[in-house]
């Protein structure tokens, strides 16, 4: 393990851009300290380090604080060359950063606006989740390797891979069924290469804590859509 040099990881125990976060480190073989914060009782430190958002992740490394999980995962791969994230070629890094940006915007925020929403509403996020998960699928077929990073874990693979342990959750949450193993071999085979790799498998929160807090969360989610629509 590589000394740390003052690395410390604020997070919330179910977060998955915390959890991005981590990922990387561990892959890198990066030591470092992690705090836990209450998501509801946010702690001064907290908001002094991240005054903007206040939100986890933030990681502060000798002293100095990065918010945001995609701008952190990019601070690490510039400071610990070892085990690349992203690729040195300058176009197939910029498709890194659009399958990234992908795997944010419209996977993951698709499925759980599905998880949340009612009515036409979840079907219409279904519809577009479904829709996404094509386009990932495609990629995966034209790039015939194990990992969106090749034969090893990379960049979009830590965005997108959120979706391999919480997506059942999800799923269960929202009485929604989005992966179909039958239409999406590509992304099948990779969510279980990604999770039997032991660094990436390590520590994931269980799924019985994750429902009880995404059930709690879609109605708090839910109340709140309620709420504008009738103010």
């Amino acid at each position: 393990m590589e000394e740390a040099g003052g690395v410390k990881l604020f997070g919330f125990w179910v977060s998955p851009f915390a959890q991005r976060v981590k990922w990387a480190l561990k892959l890198k073989g990066i030591q470092y300290e992690y705090i836990e914060e209450d998501k509801y009782n946010k702690s001064p430190l907290l908001l002094k380090l991240n005054p903007v958002y206040g939100k986890v992740p933030v990681l502060v490394h000798n002293g100095k604080p990065i918010s945001e999980s995609i701008i952190i995962l990019e601070y690490i791969d510039a400071v610990w060359k070892q085990a690349p994230l992203l690729p040195q070629d300058p176009y197939e890094r910029a498709q890194a950063h659009f399958w990234a940006k992908f795997a944010e915007e419209k996977v993951r925020q698709s499925v759980v606006e599905a998880m949340c929403s009612s009515g036409d509403e979840k079907q219409k996020a279904v519809k577009l989740a479904v829709e996404a998960f094509e386009e990932f699928e495609k990629e995966l077929k034209r790039r015939g390797t194990k990992f969106f990073g090749g034969e090893t874990i990379g960049f979009v693979d830590i965005v997108a891979g959120c979706i391999s342990y919480q997506l059942p959750v999800h799923e269960e949450v929202g009485s929604i069924k989005i992966l179909d193993s039958s239409k999406f071999p590509g992304i099948s085979e990779w969510i279980r290469n990604f999770l039997n790799h032991p660094l990436i498998n390590e520590g994931l929160p269980q799924k019985d804590q994750m429902f009880a807090y995404y059930s709690k969360r879609s109605k708090e989610i839910a109340y709140q859509k309620m709420s504008h629509k009738t103010v």
